[in-house]
Protein backbone atom coordinates (compact mmCIF):
# COMPACT_ATOMS: atom_id res chain seq x y z
CA UNK A 1 0.00 0.00 0.00
CA UNK A 2 1.81 3.44 -1.25
CA UNK A 3 2.12 6.03 2.31
CA UNK A 4 0.11 8.16 0.92
CA UNK A 5 -3.61 8.12 1.42
CA UNK A 6 -5.92 7.82 -1.39
CA UNK A 7 -6.64 11.36 -1.87
CA UNK A 8 -3.10 12.20 -3.19
CA UNK A 9 -2.57 9.06 -5.30
CA UNK A 10 -3.13 8.65 -9.01
CA UNK A 11 -6.16 6.86 -10.40
CA UNK A 12 -8.50 8.01 -8.18
CA UNK A 13 -11.49 9.44 -10.45
CA UNK A 14 -13.16 5.90 -11.03
CA UNK A 15 -13.75 5.98 -6.93
CA UNK A 16 -17.17 6.39 -7.90
CA UNK A 17 -20.31 5.11 -8.23
CA UNK A 18 -21.50 4.26 -11.76
CA UNK A 19 -24.77 6.35 -11.66
CA UNK A 20 -22.28 9.34 -11.34
CA UNK A 21 -20.83 8.89 -14.60
CA UNK A 22 -24.47 8.39 -16.44
CA UNK A 23 -25.44 11.13 -15.15
CA UNK A 24 -22.51 13.09 -15.94
CA UNK A 25 -22.83 11.68 -19.40
CA UNK A 26 -26.38 12.56 -20.15
CA UNK A 27 -26.04 15.70 -19.11
CA UNK A 28 -22.75 16.19 -21.35
CA UNK A 29 -24.92 14.83 -24.52
CA UNK A 30 -28.13 16.62 -23.58
CA UNK A 31 -25.56 19.86 -23.58
CA UNK A 32 -26.65 21.31 -20.46
CA UNK A 33 -22.94 20.81 -18.90
CA UNK A 34 -22.44 24.07 -18.48
CA UNK A 35 -25.82 24.75 -16.32
CA UNK A 36 -24.57 26.11 -12.97
CA UNK A 37 -26.04 24.47 -9.77
CA UNK A 38 -25.25 24.23 -5.84
CA UNK A 39 -25.34 21.49 -3.69
CA UNK A 40 -24.76 20.89 -0.11
CA UNK A 41 -23.49 18.30 2.15
CA UNK A 42 -25.55 18.21 5.41
CA UNK A 43 -26.48 15.03 7.56
CA UNK A 44 -30.15 14.02 9.22
CA UNK A 45 -29.18 12.26 12.40
CA UNK A 46 -26.37 12.19 14.78
CA UNK A 47 -25.34 8.94 16.06
CA UNK A 48 -27.03 7.25 19.01
CA UNK A 49 -27.03 9.19 22.00
CA UNK A 50 -24.77 12.35 20.97
CA UNK A 51 -25.41 15.91 21.30
CA UNK A 52 -23.47 16.68 18.44
CA UNK A 53 -20.59 16.15 15.97
CA UNK A 54 -16.98 16.90 14.92
CA UNK A 55 -16.66 17.86 11.34
CA UNK A 56 -13.47 15.84 9.54
CA UNK A 57 -12.43 14.82 6.05
CA UNK A 58 -12.56 18.01 4.75
CA UNK A 59 -8.53 18.43 3.59
CA UNK A 60 -8.80 14.61 2.24
CA UNK A 61 -11.50 16.11 -0.13
CA UNK A 62 -10.08 18.95 -1.31
CA UNK A 63 -7.00 16.92 -2.66
CA UNK A 64 -9.12 14.87 -3.84
CA UNK A 65 -10.33 17.70 -5.83
CA UNK A 66 -7.08 18.85 -6.38
CA UNK A 67 -6.00 15.83 -8.13
CA UNK A 68 -9.00 14.57 -9.38
CA UNK A 69 -8.25 13.58 -13.27
CA UNK A 70 -8.63 10.60 -15.58
CA UNK A 71 -5.95 8.71 -16.36
CA UNK A 72 -5.28 6.38 -20.04
CA UNK A 73 -6.22 3.31 -17.86
CA UNK A 74 -9.12 4.80 -16.28
CA UNK A 75 -10.47 5.67 -19.61
CA UNK A 76 -9.37 2.15 -20.98
CA UNK A 77 -11.70 0.89 -18.77
CA UNK A 78 -14.72 3.06 -19.21
CA UNK A 79 -14.48 1.70 -22.54
CA UNK A 80 -15.33 -1.64 -22.50
CA UNK A 81 -18.32 -0.96 -20.22
CA UNK A 82 -19.94 -0.08 -24.07
CA UNK A 83 -22.10 2.93 -22.22
CA UNK A 84 -19.71 5.90 -23.25
CA UNK A 85 -19.29 6.88 -26.49
CA UNK A 86 -15.74 8.36 -27.67
CA UNK A 87 -16.53 11.74 -27.73
CA UNK A 88 -17.66 11.74 -24.15
CA UNK A 89 -14.27 9.51 -23.48
CA UNK A 90 -12.66 12.41 -25.15
CA UNK A 91 -13.81 15.03 -23.13
CA UNK A 92 -12.93 13.31 -19.73
CA UNK A 93 -9.37 12.89 -20.90
CA UNK A 94 -8.92 16.84 -20.46
CA UNK A 95 -11.70 16.83 -17.21
CA UNK A 96 -10.18 18.89 -14.40
CA UNK A 97 -12.69 20.67 -11.70
CA UNK A 98 -13.51 24.01 -11.90
CA UNK A 99 -15.71 23.91 -9.18
CA UNK A 100 -16.06 26.74 -6.20
CA UNK A 101 -16.24 25.01 -2.72
CA UNK A 102 -17.42 26.53 0.89
CA UNK A 103 -17.41 24.74 3.95
CA UNK A 104 -16.89 24.69 7.89
CA UNK A 105 -13.20 24.32 8.83
CA UNK A 106 -12.31 20.51 10.33
CA UNK A 107 -12.66 20.53 13.99
CA UNK A 108 -15.70 22.41 13.76
CA UNK A 109 -18.79 21.02 15.98
CA UNK A 110 -21.79 20.71 13.63
CA UNK A 111 -25.51 19.77 13.81
CA UNK A 112 -28.48 17.87 11.80
CA UNK A 113 -29.68 19.30 8.87
CA UNK A 114 -26.97 22.60 8.65
CA UNK A 115 -25.11 22.33 5.77
CA UNK A 116 -21.32 21.47 6.33
CA UNK A 117 -19.76 22.15 2.98
CA UNK A 118 -21.34 23.91 0.17
CA UNK A 119 -19.88 22.91 -3.82
CA UNK A 120 -20.95 25.80 -7.10
CA UNK A 121 -20.15 25.06 -10.16
CA UNK A 122 -21.38 23.37 -13.44
CA UNK A 123 -23.91 20.20 -13.17
CA UNK A 124 -22.05 18.00 -14.78
CA UNK A 125 -18.81 18.66 -12.31
CA UNK A 126 -21.03 19.12 -9.21
CA UNK A 127 -22.40 15.98 -9.46
CA UNK A 128 -19.41 13.53 -10.14
CA UNK A 129 -17.79 14.46 -6.73
CA UNK A 130 -20.44 13.44 -4.99
CA UNK A 131 -19.98 10.09 -4.14
CA UNK A 132 -16.37 10.65 -3.05
CA UNK A 133 -17.70 13.65 -0.74
CA UNK A 134 -19.92 11.47 0.62
CA UNK A 135 -18.04 8.63 1.55
CA UNK A 136 -14.91 10.93 3.02
CA UNK A 137 -15.98 13.44 5.14
CA UNK A 138 -19.11 10.78 6.25
CA UNK A 139 -16.90 8.51 7.87
CA UNK A 140 -14.56 10.74 9.08
CA UNK A 141 -17.07 13.26 10.89
CA UNK A 142 -18.54 9.62 12.10
CA UNK A 143 -15.34 8.80 14.14
CA UNK A 144 -14.19 12.25 14.87
CA UNK A 145 -17.10 12.41 16.85
CA UNK A 146 -17.22 8.62 18.14
CA UNK A 147 -14.04 9.75 19.65
CA UNK A 148 -14.72 13.16 20.81
CA UNK A 149 -17.42 10.93 23.20
CA UNK A 150 -14.69 8.49 24.31
CA UNK A 151 -12.80 11.47 25.22
CA UNK A 152 -15.12 12.93 27.02
CA UNK A 153 -15.94 10.09 28.91
CA UNK A 154 -12.37 10.02 29.46
CA UNK A 155 -12.21 13.13 31.68
CA UNK A 156 -9.08 14.42 29.93
CA UNK A 157 -7.30 11.14 30.58
CA UNK A 158 -5.10 10.37 27.57
CA UNK A 159 -6.99 7.94 24.87
CA UNK A 160 -5.11 5.75 22.66
CA UNK A 161 -6.42 4.72 19.04
CA UNK A 162 -5.83 0.87 18.65
CA UNK A 163 -8.54 0.18 16.14
CA UNK A 164 -6.06 -0.47 12.82
CA UNK A 165 -6.80 -4.18 13.20
CA UNK A 166 -10.28 -4.44 13.30
CA UNK A 167 -10.54 -1.28 10.80
CA UNK A 168 -12.37 -1.67 7.34
CA UNK A 169 -9.55 -2.32 5.63
CA UNK A 170 -6.19 -0.30 4.91
CA UNK A 171 -7.86 2.89 4.20
CA UNK A 172 -10.64 2.74 6.89
CA UNK A 173 -7.37 2.39 9.27
CA UNK A 174 -5.59 5.30 8.22
CA UNK A 175 -8.94 7.81 7.23
CA UNK A 176 -9.96 6.75 10.92
CA UNK A 177 -6.83 7.19 12.73
CA UNK A 178 -6.95 10.50 11.58
CA UNK A 179 -9.97 11.50 12.33
CA UNK A 180 -9.54 9.63 15.69
CA UNK A 181 -7.06 12.58 16.40
CA UNK A 182 -8.93 14.99 15.10
CA UNK A 183 -11.64 14.27 17.40
CA UNK A 184 -9.25 13.84 20.79
CA UNK A 185 -7.19 10.62 20.88
CA UNK A 186 -3.66 11.40 22.20
CA UNK A 187 -1.96 9.21 19.66
CA UNK A 188 -2.43 5.85 17.36
CA UNK A 189 -1.01 2.55 17.23
CA UNK A 190 -1.00 2.85 13.61
CA UNK A 191 2.45 3.46 12.00
CA UNK A 192 1.37 4.42 8.67
CA UNK A 193 -1.04 6.99 10.31
CA UNK A 194 2.14 8.54 12.15
CA UNK A 195 4.44 8.84 8.96
CA UNK A 196 1.83 10.20 6.75
CA UNK A 197 -0.27 12.32 9.59
CA UNK A 198 2.41 13.24 12.05
CA UNK A 199 0.43 11.69 14.27
CA UNK A 200 2.07 10.19 18.16
CA UNK A 201 2.28 7.08 17.97
CA UNK A 202 2.11 4.21 21.17
CA UNK A 203 1.68 0.99 21.91
CA UNK A 204 3.58 -1.73 23.87
CA UNK A 205 3.60 -5.52 23.12
CA UNK A 206 1.23 -8.65 22.99
CA UNK A 207 0.68 -11.85 24.85
CA UNK A 208 2.42 -13.66 22.55
CA UNK A 209 5.90 -11.68 23.85
CA UNK A 210 5.36 -13.24 26.69
CA UNK A 211 4.15 -16.47 25.92
CA UNK A 212 7.37 -17.02 23.79
CA UNK A 213 9.69 -17.11 27.03
CA UNK A 214 10.38 -19.52 29.37
CA UNK A 215 8.83 -17.23 32.04
CA UNK A 216 6.87 -13.67 32.88
CA UNK A 217 9.36 -12.25 34.60
CA UNK A 218 11.85 -12.86 31.78
CA UNK A 219 9.69 -11.75 29.00
CA UNK A 220 9.31 -8.06 31.11
CA UNK A 221 13.00 -8.26 31.81
CA UNK A 222 14.16 -8.68 28.00
CA UNK A 223 11.51 -6.38 26.95
CA UNK A 224 12.97 -3.28 29.60
CA UNK A 225 16.39 -4.26 28.15
CA UNK A 226 15.52 -2.83 24.50
CA UNK A 227 12.87 -0.34 25.79
CA UNK A 228 13.88 0.97 28.61
CA UNK A 229 12.53 4.57 28.35
CA UNK A 230 9.05 3.50 26.74
CA UNK A 231 8.65 0.12 29.13
CA UNK A 232 4.91 -0.70 29.49
CA UNK A 233 4.08 -4.04 30.47
CA UNK A 234 1.20 -5.99 29.87
CA UNK A 235 0.29 -7.97 32.99
CA UNK A 236 -2.36 -10.17 32.28
CA UNK A 237 -0.99 -12.97 30.31
CA UNK A 238 -1.37 -15.71 33.52
CA UNK A 239 -2.39 -14.14 36.78
CA UNK A 240 -2.17 -10.28 36.78
CA UNK A 241 -2.29 -10.44 40.67
CA UNK A 242 -0.64 -12.90 41.54
CA UNK A 243 2.58 -13.21 39.14
CA UNK A 244 1.92 -9.74 36.40
CA UNK A 245 2.15 -7.05 38.62
CA UNK A 246 5.03 -8.72 41.08
CA UNK A 247 7.10 -9.25 38.04
CA UNK A 248 6.37 -5.69 36.84
CA UNK A 249 7.43 -4.55 40.16
CA UNK A 250 10.30 -6.29 40.13
CA UNK A 251 11.53 -4.94 36.67
CA UNK A 252 10.53 -1.48 37.16
CA UNK A 253 12.73 -1.61 40.13
CA UNK A 254 15.82 -2.47 38.74
CA UNK A 255 15.07 -0.20 36.18
CA UNK A 256 15.31 2.29 39.06
CA UNK A 257 18.20 1.22 40.34
CA UNK A 258 19.64 1.49 36.61
CA UNK A 259 18.57 5.02 37.01
CA UNK A 260 16.58 4.17 33.54
CA UNK A 261 13.17 4.39 33.64
CA UNK A 262 10.75 7.74 34.36
CA UNK A 263 7.52 5.96 35.11
CA UNK A 264 5.93 2.72 35.86
CA UNK A 265 3.10 1.58 33.41
CA UNK A 266 1.48 -1.58 32.87
CA UNK A 267 -1.67 -2.56 30.78
CA UNK A 268 -4.90 -4.29 31.89
CA UNK A 269 -6.60 -6.14 28.94
CA UNK A 270 -9.03 -8.26 30.56
CA UNK A 271 -10.70 -9.31 33.79
CA UNK A 272 -12.58 -6.94 36.13
CA UNK A 273 -10.67 -3.44 35.04
CA UNK A 274 -11.95 -1.53 37.79
CA UNK A 275 -10.74 -4.19 40.86
CA UNK A 276 -7.80 -5.32 38.96
CA UNK A 277 -6.56 -1.54 38.64
CA UNK A 278 -6.95 -0.35 42.49
CA UNK A 279 -5.17 -3.44 42.96
CA UNK A 280 -2.57 -2.81 40.85
CA UNK A 281 -2.20 0.65 41.46
CA UNK A 282 -1.84 -0.30 46.08
CA UNK A 283 0.65 -3.25 45.18
CA UNK A 284 2.75 -0.40 42.75
CA UNK A 285 2.54 2.12 45.17
CA UNK A 286 2.93 0.16 48.64
CA UNK A 287 6.15 -1.24 46.43
CA UNK A 288 7.52 2.51 46.27
CA UNK A 289 7.23 3.16 42.71
CA UNK A 290 5.13 6.60 42.52
CA UNK A 291 2.64 8.05 40.12
CA UNK A 292 2.40 4.69 38.02
CA UNK A 293 0.85 4.60 34.98
CA UNK A 294 -2.31 2.14 34.43
CA UNK A 295 -3.72 2.07 31.23
CA UNK A 296 -6.66 -0.08 30.48
CA UNK A 297 -7.83 -1.61 26.80
CA UNK A 298 -10.22 -4.74 26.01
CA UNK A 299 -13.19 -3.27 24.26
CA UNK A 300 -13.96 -0.37 25.40
CA UNK A 301 -16.17 2.32 24.71
CA UNK A 302 -17.81 5.71 26.02
CA UNK A 303 -20.21 4.25 28.09
CA UNK A 304 -17.67 1.56 30.04
CA UNK A 305 -15.22 3.82 30.57
CA UNK A 306 -17.81 6.17 32.27
CA UNK A 307 -19.17 3.41 34.53
CA UNK A 308 -14.89 2.90 35.07
CA UNK A 309 -14.59 6.27 36.32
CA UNK A 310 -17.55 6.06 38.58
CA UNK A 311 -16.26 2.80 40.17
CA UNK A 312 -13.01 4.80 41.21
CA UNK A 313 -11.05 2.59 38.71
CA UNK A 314 -7.64 4.04 39.27
CA UNK A 315 -7.22 3.85 35.47
CA UNK A 316 -5.51 6.71 33.89
CA UNK A 317 -4.86 6.23 30.24
CA UNK A 318 -6.91 4.18 27.54
CA UNK A 319 -6.65 1.94 24.88
CA UNK A 320 -9.98 2.09 22.62
CA UNK A 321 -9.93 -0.23 19.33
CA UNK A 322 -12.89 -2.30 18.05
CA UNK A 323 -15.79 0.30 19.29
CA UNK A 324 -14.03 4.01 18.40
CA UNK A 325 -12.50 2.60 14.78
CA UNK A 326 -15.53 0.88 13.63
CA UNK A 327 -18.38 3.45 15.41
CA UNK A 328 -19.58 0.16 16.91
CA UNK A 329 -23.36 1.68 17.79
CA UNK A 330 -23.53 3.81 14.09
CA UNK A 331 -21.62 2.26 11.60
CA UNK A 332 -22.83 4.98 8.87
CA UNK A 333 -23.52 8.78 9.27
CA UNK A 334 -26.83 10.09 7.80
CA UNK A 335 -24.83 12.11 5.25
CA UNK A 336 -26.77 13.18 2.34
CA UNK A 337 -25.28 15.69 -0.85
CA UNK A 338 -28.61 17.58 -1.97
CA UNK A 339 -29.06 20.09 -5.21
CA UNK A 340 -30.22 23.09 -3.50
CA UNK A 341 -30.37 26.44 -6.52
CA UNK A 342 -30.11 26.30 -9.65
CA UNK A 343 -28.20 29.36 -12.14
CA UNK A 344 -30.55 31.57 -13.85
CA UNK A 345 -28.56 33.86 -15.81
CA UNK A 346 -26.89 36.32 -12.75
CA UNK A 347 -29.76 34.84 -10.50
CA UNK A 348 -30.22 31.70 -8.55
CA UNK A 349 -33.66 29.60 -8.32
CA UNK A 350 -33.87 28.08 -4.95
CA UNK A 351 -34.35 24.18 -5.20
CA UNK A 352 -36.65 21.68 -2.86
CA UNK A 353 -36.63 18.13 -2.25
CA UNK A 354 -39.95 17.43 -1.24
CA UNK A 355 -41.16 13.77 0.74
CA UNK A 356 -44.09 13.11 2.62
CA UNK A 357 -42.00 12.92 5.81
CA UNK A 358 -41.16 16.48 6.54
CA UNK A 359 -38.28 15.79 8.22
CA UNK A 360 -36.84 14.85 4.64
CA UNK A 361 -37.60 18.08 2.98
CA UNK A 362 -34.32 19.89 2.06
CA UNK A 363 -33.77 23.40 3.01
CA UNK A 364 -33.93 25.70 -0.21
CA UNK A 365 -31.47 27.92 -1.35
CA UNK A 366 -27.79 28.68 -1.32
CA UNK A 367 -27.29 28.90 2.38
CA UNK A 368 -24.44 29.76 5.00
CA UNK A 369 -24.79 29.02 8.59
CA UNK A 370 -23.53 31.32 11.25
CA UNK A 371 -23.44 30.25 14.88
CA UNK A 372 -24.12 32.75 17.88
CA UNK A 373 -22.61 32.85 21.21
CA UNK A 374 -23.54 33.88 24.50
CA UNK A 375 -21.75 36.60 26.56
CA UNK A 376 -19.71 33.45 28.30
CA UNK A 377 -19.05 32.50 24.79
CA UNK A 378 -21.13 29.27 24.73
CA UNK A 379 -22.75 28.51 21.50
CA UNK A 380 -26.25 29.00 21.68
CA UNK A 381 -27.57 28.02 18.29
CA UNK A 382 -27.72 28.50 14.61
CA UNK A 383 -29.06 29.95 11.67
CA UNK A 384 -28.88 28.95 8.28
CA UNK A 385 -29.20 32.32 5.54
CA UNK A 386 -29.43 32.68 2.28
CA UNK A 387 -26.77 34.13 0.39
CA UNK A 388 -26.77 38.39 0.64
CA UNK A 389 -29.20 37.86 3.11
CA UNK A 390 -28.72 40.52 5.93
CA UNK A 391 -27.28 38.96 8.79
CA UNK A 392 -28.03 40.11 12.77
CA UNK A 393 -24.66 39.72 14.90
CA UNK A 394 -26.14 39.80 18.38
CA UNK A 395 -29.19 40.43 20.58
CA UNK A 396 -32.44 38.26 19.68
CA UNK A 397 -31.84 36.61 16.40
CA UNK A 398 -35.71 35.91 14.64
CA UNK A 399 -35.71 32.83 12.22
CA UNK A 400 -38.48 29.98 11.30
CA UNK A 401 -38.15 26.30 12.31
CA UNK A 402 -36.54 24.08 9.59
CA UNK A 403 -39.16 21.25 10.12
CA UNK A 404 -42.52 23.64 10.51
CA UNK A 405 -40.83 26.62 8.29
CA UNK A 406 -44.37 28.74 8.94
CA UNK A 407 -43.91 29.24 12.54
CA UNK A 408 -41.32 31.60 13.88
CA UNK A 409 -38.54 30.90 16.69
CA UNK A 410 -36.32 33.19 18.26
CA UNK A 411 -32.62 33.15 20.05
CA UNK A 412 -32.23 35.24 22.81
CA UNK A 413 -29.09 36.96 24.67
CA UNK A 414 -26.52 36.43 22.05
CA UNK A 415 -23.08 38.28 22.42
CA UNK A 416 -21.83 37.68 18.66
CA UNK A 417 -22.22 35.62 15.51
CA UNK A 418 -19.55 33.91 13.82
CA UNK A 419 -19.90 32.52 10.11
CA UNK A 420 -19.00 29.15 9.70
CA UNK A 421 -18.37 28.83 5.58
CA UNK A 422 -14.56 29.43 4.50
CA UNK A 423 -14.05 29.80 0.83
CA UNK A 424 -11.41 26.72 0.24
CA UNK A 425 -11.48 26.48 -3.52
CA UNK A 426 -13.14 29.26 -6.30
CA UNK A 427 -13.70 28.46 -9.62
CA UNK A 428 -11.43 25.33 -9.54
CA UNK A 429 -8.10 27.10 -7.37
CA UNK A 430 -7.25 26.01 -3.96
CA UNK A 431 -7.35 29.54 -1.54
CA UNK A 432 -6.59 28.05 1.59
CA UNK A 433 -3.05 26.28 2.74
CA UNK A 434 -4.14 22.53 4.16
CA UNK A 435 -3.81 23.09 8.14
CA UNK A 436 -1.79 20.98 10.21
CA UNK A 437 -3.39 18.14 12.31
CA UNK A 438 -2.51 19.37 15.23
CA UNK A 439 -4.29 22.98 14.39
CA UNK A 440 -7.52 20.94 13.19
CA UNK A 441 -7.32 19.09 16.58
CA UNK A 442 -7.26 22.13 19.11
CA UNK A 443 -9.91 23.75 17.04
CA UNK A 444 -12.07 20.47 17.85
CA UNK A 445 -11.14 20.52 21.68
CA UNK A 446 -11.71 24.41 21.43
CA UNK A 447 -15.29 24.04 20.33
CA UNK A 448 -16.26 21.08 22.39
CA UNK A 449 -14.82 22.78 25.74
CA UNK A 450 -16.90 26.02 24.54
CA UNK A 451 -20.38 23.58 24.11
CA UNK A 452 -22.45 24.02 27.43
CA UNK A 453 -22.31 21.05 29.57
CA UNK A 454 -25.66 19.59 28.60
CA UNK A 455 -24.94 18.99 25.04
CA UNK A 456 -21.98 16.90 25.97
CA UNK A 457 -23.88 14.25 27.62
CA UNK A 458 -23.58 10.71 26.76
CA UNK A 459 -27.58 9.88 27.62
CA UNK A 460 -30.13 12.58 26.52
CA UNK A 461 -28.33 15.05 25.41
CA UNK A 462 -30.17 18.39 25.33
CA UNK A 463 -31.10 19.03 21.42
CA UNK A 464 -28.51 22.08 19.84
CA UNK A 465 -31.06 24.57 17.71
CA UNK A 466 -30.51 25.01 14.28
CA UNK A 467 -32.91 27.21 12.45
CA UNK A 468 -34.21 29.13 9.52
CA UNK A 469 -33.57 32.66 8.31
CA UNK A 470 -36.74 34.28 8.11
CA UNK A 471 -35.96 34.88 4.19
CA UNK A 472 -35.12 30.74 4.34
CA UNK A 473 -38.04 29.81 6.05
CA UNK A 474 -40.49 32.02 3.64
CA UNK A 475 -38.97 30.21 0.62
CA UNK A 476 -39.73 27.11 2.10
CA UNK A 477 -42.94 27.37 3.30
CA UNK A 478 -43.79 28.70 -0.08
CA UNK A 479 -42.14 25.78 -2.28
CA UNK A 480 -43.94 23.37 0.49
CA UNK A 481 -47.35 25.12 -0.42
CA UNK A 482 -46.29 25.42 -4.51
CA UNK A 483 -44.36 22.97 -5.25
CA UNK A 484 -44.35 23.63 -8.97
CA UNK A 485 -42.55 26.86 -8.27
CA UNK A 486 -39.04 25.28 -7.87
Amino acid sequence: MPATPWCQREGMALLTDLYELTMVAGFWKEQRANQRVCFEYFFRRLPPHAGFAVAAGLEPFLQYLENLHFSSDDLAYLRTLNLFDDAFLAYLRDFRPSLTVRAVPEGTLVFPYEPILQVEGSVLEAQFVETALLNTLNYQTLIATKAARICLAAEGEPVMEFGLRRAHGPDGGLSGSRAAYIGGCSSTSNLLAGKVYGIPVSGTHAHSWVMSFPSELEAFRAFARNYPDRCMLLVDTYDTLGSGVPNAITVFKELHAKGQMARPAIRLDSGDLAKLSKMAYRMMTEAGLKDPLIVASNDLDEDLIADLKRQGARINAWGVGTHLITSNDCPALSGVYKLVAVAQGEAWRPKIKISSNIEKATDPGRKHPVRYYDAQNHPVGDVLYTNGEPIARHGEIGGRRRSEPHIRSLIRDTARGEDLFQTCFEQGTRLLASPPLPAIRERALRCIAALPDEFKRLRNPEIYRVMLSEAVGREKAALLENPDMA
